[in-house]
């Protein structure tokens, strides 16, 4: 499993650093004010590039900003306390991959639930949702789990098309259930507090989770079920994946205790990740530690040059008042907050379909924050609201990348999955209206804990 694991795992940064095709409208300076050709390039390159050439263009020439301004503006992005838990994450989940955890991880979630109608996929979803919120890539978490368990499904009879699309649907995940990198850098951008963040996902994940089960009983209810595990077996696979199951409770009870802030709870993690791979499961090896030293180099490099790139972005904004712009032109239009939702929701579902969250996120949140505060919203309410549509379009075409990142573990053609797609998307819209619709669903938590 490590071989194929590792070398697929790359793909986790294949939206951040790998090239993709861009459209990209270069800016022109005329008389101080930022114009756009009407010409498009169309060019194949890394996506924090997009982010860092455009906007730096724009801001060198068209506001006459020096270089040294935007270095300035981009280390200080970078520099900011909470920024320290997302390599620390990273890190604990590529520890908990090769350490062993994620195999307990399924089986355990297999002896529970295997035995009901689609309960393998059940099962994959389980850990999914368990184990994407430690990967730092919903990408990444598609190969970790995706690895294990797809096999498995179609040596049962789980039709590739659905496994494939499944695989790819249950990663969104990552970005809801605590602790989640998604959040972290969400807060990063909002200064809205990682624990207010994390609390905003929990039940929208926990109802998304439940959709995912509903939609596997509805599809693979007449796929052969496997043998119920007997009590002891259950017991045996629940105390192996035991030790795993705690970390959550280490990370959130750390932080909702007021023992530890998120960057600390990450640092316990990794430590305690490192503790069950070497003294508890015994599989983690040096070589895999520094392996994982690496590959959490590497993805977070990637990251944080989103970071750094878009901080240009975000600066060319501010300076043309882009936000306000919009936010005015709203305004004399009478243009409602129903509205923006369903506008934004559909620019999300697009750039998604593109490229991953973080990216989407540095791209459009400057603009969507400044809007929806002018409506008096919840920021909180706007994450959820977020992710849950910006994760649609990783399944749909024609980009797709969720389905690609899936389909390569198991060397399978992504074009076979599409006829599942319209299943899946339906329902990731339903959930995401019922998210628009139903705001306490993820201010409540948040407030409860606050107090």
């Amino acid at each position: 499993m490590a071989g194929n694991t590792f070398s697929v795992m790359r793909l986790s940064n294949l939206t951040f650093s790998a090239p993709v095709k861009v459209v990209i409208f270069p800016p022109l300076a005329s008389n101080s004010e930022i114009t756009s050709s009407p010409t498009p390039i169309i060019l194949s390159v890394p996506i924090f590039l997009v982010f860092g050439l455009g906007s730096s263009i724009a801001a060198i020439w068209g506001l006459n900003l020096p270089w040294s301004t935007l270095i300035q503006m981009a280390f200080e992005s970078m520099n900011k306390h909470v920024l320290i838990a997302v390599p620390l994450f990273v890190f604990s989940g590529m520890v908990m991959l090769r350490g062993g955890a994620a195999n307990r991880l399924v089986n355990f979630a297999t002896s529970l639930v295997g035995h009901l109608p689609g309960g393998l996929g059940i099962a994959m979803v389980l850990a999914m949702g368990f184990f994407a919120a430690f990967c730092g890539s919903i990408l990444a978490a598609i190969t970790a789990v995706g690895t294990i368990m797809m096999p498995k499904m179609i040596e049962a009879g789980y039709p590739k098309p659905f496994v494939i699309v499944l695989a790819a649907s249950a990663a969104l995940l990552e970005a809801l259930i605590p602790p989640s990198n998604a959040a972290i850098l969400y807060s990063a951008l909002t200064y809205v507090p990682v624990s207010q963040t994390f609390a905003a996902g929990v039940i929208p994940g926990l109802i998304l989770l439940l959709f995912m089960i509903i939609l596997v009983l509805f599809k693979c209810r007449n796929v052969q079920r496997y043998k119920p595990a007997t009590n002891y077996e259950k017991l045996v696979m629940g105390i192996k994946a035991f030790p795993a199951l705690l970390t959550p409770l280490i990370i959130l009870g750390g932080i909702y205790g007021g023992f530890l802030t998120p960057s600390e709870s990450a640092a316990v993690s990794g430590i305690w990740a490192i503790f069950m791979g070497f003294v508890i499961y015994r599989e983690l090896k040096i070589k895999s530690l520094l392996q994982s030293v690496k590959d959490t180099a590497i993805t977070t490099a990637v990251i944080f040059s989103i970071i750094a790139m878009a901080t240009f972005l975000s600066k060319v904004f501010t300076y043309t008042q882009f936000p306000q712009f919009i936010i005015k032109s709203i305004t004399e239009m009478g243009v409602g907050l129903n509205f923006f939702w369903f506008a934004m929701a559909l620019i999300c579902l697009i750039l998604g379909t593109f490229i991953e969250i973080v990216p989407v996120f540095y791209l459009t949140i400057p603009i969507f924050t400044a809007i929806i505060l002018s409506f008096d919203q919840s920021l909180i309410h706007l994450y959820v609201v977020f992710v849950a549509f910006a994760g649609i379009g990783m399944i749909t075409p024609p980009v797709c990348v969720g389905i690609y990142t899936s389909a390569s573990v198991i060397k399978e053609n992504p074009g076979k999955a599409f006829k599942e797609v319209p299943l899946f998307t339906a329902v990731g819209i339903l959930y995401g209206i019922i998210m628009i619709l139903f705001p306490s669903l993820s201010t409540w938590l948040p407030a409860y804990l606050s107090g």
